[in-house]
């Protein structure tokens, strides 16, 4: 149909100039703009439908996924009847949802179905919708973002049902999979985070069990899908086939939505490792230049990596912004990380003491020692993903929650193997490693661990000649190679 997409990316426009924004953001709403609607509908693949397709679009917004979808089936496969359901529940955007499922609807072989309401309330038991009743042959979705906590009434739903995921698009993936006819093609536009990390690690086991993941399609920038937006986000698309044949995975990447598209395909072991028991799923092909020393895993170096436990706004009666109030110990916070060690106190907007004279308090201290700090959020802007200091402050030290600690049961590190540590952690190839699992600026503890090292002994060695702040890239990078030997090309 010509121009569907258009008029559809025109409602779209329109609509989004009239959306009251606090409104939007409760909603996690961001509509899809028609480019990578277009391209999000190309990636399913056509070949093995026919008959009558029954398509979903779970907030579905202002239509743009369903205008793209049915305008590709109509030109490359005008055999097949398309029925469409489209769920929004936003009353201001039902009008502009109305008018593009009419435009699709004027092609004799699609008919429609708007569906008003809350899709996570309908498709669960909380309040069952029967037009929501699988089985589908495809679910196209760009699902709405938003953090669910434990307590949250829709994640205990889909959590009844299926599975305990802690945000909204994740309820909305699950809940479209589970819809799908066996067979049936679900493609989704989410954020990156599902990938890996122990929030998303349940989730992804269930997802991986049911689903055979067909494609994976990476942005290379940031802003650029969701522009029209604000959004700064770290997208992916994913197309998979409920209860498909093991076979290669597609891997394809653009800059935006509007670029040119590079795709190369891959074995399935490759996107999840077998011996994975997080399941973290990759969109490269896996390799990553590594010295070839780097063979060690946390447990051969006899090391642990732990988050810190000093959770700030819970403890605000502990916490002192007088670092020299007797009774109370260093409190260490990612803004104290400079150049690889740890600058305290320093004049940042955080608390720089920890009043640890009550036992609950004393709890969260670790004892006197050398560790290794890593920032659990880098920032979109910094150079590094894993960004890592020494700590060698004399006495009882508090970590705030936003960093991660390497230990030795509990206590602290040899001063050369820390230096050493911290100095493998800043370089290049484990930044480019840690890329290839993970997509966005969280370092959880659990990525830490998937990591390999080098030996404890070219560790120590390492640190031996590095003390105080860090050098330049070029030269952390030169030391590595000089100790570790060539680069190799490794699987992540």
């Amino acid at each position: 149909m010509d121009g569907l997409v258009e008029r559809a990316e025109a409602r779209r426009v329109a609509a989004l100039a009239r959306l009251d924004p606090a409104t939007q953001k409760r909603l996690g709403q961001f509509f899809t703009p028609a480019q990578a609607a277009t391209l999000i509908a190309s990636l399913p693949s056509l070949d093995a439908l026919s008959g009558r397709v029954r398509v979903l679009d779970p907030g579905a917004g202002s239509g743009s996924l369903t205008a793209a979808l049915v305008a590709r089936i109509i030109t490359e496969r005008p055999d097949l009847a398309v029925h469409v359901v489209a769920v929004e529940m936003d009353q201001t955007v039902l009008p502009v949802l109305a008018e593009t499922l009419a435009d699709c609807a004027s092609n004799p072989n699609v008919t429609t179905e708007l569906v008003a309401g809350d899709f996570l309330a309908g498709s669960t038991g909380m309040d069952p919708d029967l037009r929501l009743v699988g089985p589908f042959e495809m679910v196209i979705m760009n699902p709405p973002y938003g953090k669910q906590p434990a307590n949250d009434l829709y994640r205990r739903g889909v959590a009844l049902e299926h599975v305990d995921t802690p945000n909204l698009y994740s309820s909305f993936w699950a809940l479209g999979v589970a819809a799908l006819a066996h067979g049936g093609q679900c493609v989704a536009i989410v954020p990156r985070s599902w990938a890996n990390g122990v929030y998303f690690e349940p989730f992804r086991h269930w997802l991986l069990e049911r689903v055979h993941l067909d494609v994976l399609h990476v942005f290379e920038s940031r802003s650029a899908v969701f522009a029209d937006t604000g959004v700064l986000q770290e997208n992916v698309i994913v197309s998979s086939t409920r209860g498909g044949l093991s076979g290669p995975v597609t891997l394809s990447a653009s800059v935006g939505h509007a670029d040119a598209v590079t795709r190369r395909s891959v074995p399935a072991s490759v996107v999840v490792q077998p011996a994975d028991p997080h399941s973290f799923v990759r969109f490269t092909d896996g390799a990553a230049r590594v010295p070839a020393a780097a063979r060690s895993t946390l447990s051969d170096l006899g090391l642990t990596v732990s988050t810190g436990r000093v959770v700030d706004f819970r403890m605000r009666g502990f916490l002192s912004r007088d670092s020299a109030e007797p009774g109370t110990v260093p409190l260490i916070y990612p803004g104290n990380v400079r150049s690889g060690v740890i600058e305290w106190p320093r004049a940042i907007n955080k608390p720089q003491a920890f009043r640890a004279t009550e036992g609950p308090a004393r709890k969260l201290l670790i004892p006197e020692g050398v560790y290794v700090l890593v920032k659990r959020f880098s920032s979109k802007e910094e150079r590094r993903r894993v960004v890592s200091a020494v700590a060698q402050l004399a006495g009882p030290v508090a970590v705030e929650n936003h960093l991660n600690y390497f230990h030795e049961r509990g206590c602290g590190l040899p001063l050369d193997l820390a230096h050493g540590l911290s100095l493998w952690l800043n370089s290049t190839a484990v930044d480019q490693l840690f890329r290839t699992f993970s997509g966005h600026t969280q370092v959880n503890a659990g990525d830490l661990e998937a990591m390999p090292y080098p030996s404890r002994a070219d560790l120590s060695e390492l640190g031996r000649d590095v003390r105080g702040s860090l050098p330049d890239q070029e030269t952390i990078d030169s030391i590595i190679s000089r100790a570790l030997g060539d680069v190799v090309a490794v699987a992540s």
